[in-house]
C-alpha cells in the first residue's frame, strides 16, 4: 500500500440511508463493516479522517414536518437520529481496531463528548477518527451543511460525499442508462443546474472556503481509498477557472 495520499485530512459525509444496506430502515451491520474497512484502509495511508453521518435511516426532519410536526422539534429528532448512527459506526470502527471519538453538537455528556473545535483537531492529530454528530446543533440546517461547516472548521483538504452512485450524473443512472457522468463541475454549475448533490447552503459554504467536494460511491469496496489517491471514478466539484 503506497502511503502517499493526495489528501492529508478529509471529512467523509455519509447519508443515514447509506448504512441501511438492503433494509428499509435502521442499520445493516455488514454494510457498516465494509465502510469501516474502507475508512481503516484510508487511515493506514496516513490520511486524517472525520465523518458526518445523516439520520434518514431512522428519522427525517422534513418527513416529520410533512406529517404535522413542528419544524424545530422535527429537526431536533433528526439530530438525535444522527447520534444513534454515530454511536453505531463508532462501535464498528472500534471493533476494527480504529480509535474513534464521537463529538456531538448537542451536549450529551454520558454518551459522547461535546463538540469543541480544538479538541476535535487534536483527536485527529492523534490519529483518531472523529465522528461529528447532531449536525450543526441547530434546526433548519441539514447534515450536508454540517459536513461543509465541519470540513471548514477542521481545515480539511476535501469534503468526500459517499453516495449510492459513483459521482454526479445529469439524470438518475439507475433509471436512465444514457445518463451522463460528470468528471468535474463548478460550484456555480451545481447550483445553476439544481443537481441536488448537496443543499445550496452546503455548496455555498464549501465554495466560500475553497473546499472541493468529491462525490463517489460509498458502496464500492475500496473506492474511498482510490479517491484519496486520485484514482477510480468520481466527480470533483470545485471552482471553475476564473472564479
Amino acid at each position: 500500500m503506497i502511503k502517499n495520499p493526495q489528501y492529508k485530512r478529509v471529512l467523509l459525509k455519509i447519508s443515514g440511508e447509506g448504512l441501511m444496506g438492503e433494509q428499509e430502515f435502521g442499520l445493516d451491520l455488514s454494510t457498516m463493516e465494509k465502510i469501516a474497512k474502507d475508512i481503516k484502509d484510508v487511515k493506514e495511508l496516513g490520511t486524517e479522517v472525520s465523518l458526518v453521518i445523516g439520520g434518514g435511516n431512522i428519522f427525517r426532519g422534513v418527513s416529520g414536518v410533512a406529517n404535522g410536526l413542528e419544524r424545530s422539534s422535527a429537526d431536533h429528532m433528526g439530530m438525535l437520529a444522527t447520534i444513534i448512527n454515530a454511536l453505531g459506526v463508532q462501535s464498528v470502527l472500534e471493533d476494527a481496531e480504529v480509535n474513534t471519538r464521537v463529538l456531538s453538537a448537542i451536549p450529551m455528556a454520558t454518551v459522547c463528548e461535546p463538540y469543541i473545535r480544538r479538541r476535535a483537531i487534536r483527536h485527529m492529530e492523534k490519529g483518531r477518527v472523529v465522528i461529528f454528530a447532531a449536525g450543526t446543533g441547530n434546526p433548519f440546517f441539514t447534515t450536508d451543511t454540517a459536513a461543509a461547516l465541519r470540513a471548514a472548521e477542521m481545515n480539511c483538504d476535501a469534503l468526500m460525499k459517499g453516495t449510492q452512485v459513483d459521482g454526479v450524473y445529469d439524470a438518475d443512472p439507475k433509471n436512465n442508462l444514457d445518463a451522463k457522468h460528470y468528471d468535474y463541475l463548478s460550484y456555480k454549475e451545481v447550483l445553476a443546474r439544481d443537481l441536488k448533490v448537496m443543499d445550496a447552503s452546503a455548496i455555498a459554504l464549501a465554495r466560500e472556503n475553497n473546499i472541493p467536494i468529491i462525490v463517489f460511491s460509498i458502496h464500492t469496496q475500496g473506492a474511498f481509498m482510490e479517491v484519496i489517491n486520485g484514482k477510480g471514478k468520481f466527480t470533483v466539484i470545485g471552482n471553475s477557472q476564473g472564479d
